[in-house]
């Protein structure tokens, strides 16, 4: 798992790359994985303290109910989904970073 871990990160897409750069460094005031493994799933971004997954979704993702039984099964596990088109991504980045930021809030306290 860790290779192909290594290797999604190596070949992401410009929208991955884009909302990797909005994510990152804790600019939401959370910190976010990239491409991170929850077994058996590899999702494309990860908040662990918040239990939020963010997938970036392209053509490759465009039949209906095809993440139904990942998702259930991520929900079991205590997780919460949100699911982007990359073009949403791409065209509206704001819009996008709105709706991860309100899934997030209450923001944590700061780390001493």
């Amino acid at each position: 798992m860790t290779l192909r871990v290594r290797r999604l990160r190596r070949d992401t897409t410009e929208a991955e790359r884009v909302l990797w750069h909005e994510l990152r460094l804790g600019r939401l005031g959370w910190r976010f994985r990239r491409q991170h493994a929850i077994p058996p799933y590899i999702v494309d971004f990860a908040c662990l303290e918040a239990r939020l997954v963010v997938e970036a979704d392209g053509g490759q993702h465009a039949l209906a109910g095809e993440h139904e039984l990942r998702d259930e099964e991520l929900r079991r596990k205590g997780w919460r989904i949100l699911r982007f088109w990359n073009n949403d991504i791409l065209e509206n980045r704001n819009g996008v970073i709105e709706t991860i930021a309100a899934a997030l809030e209450p923001a944590p306290s700061p780390r001493p």
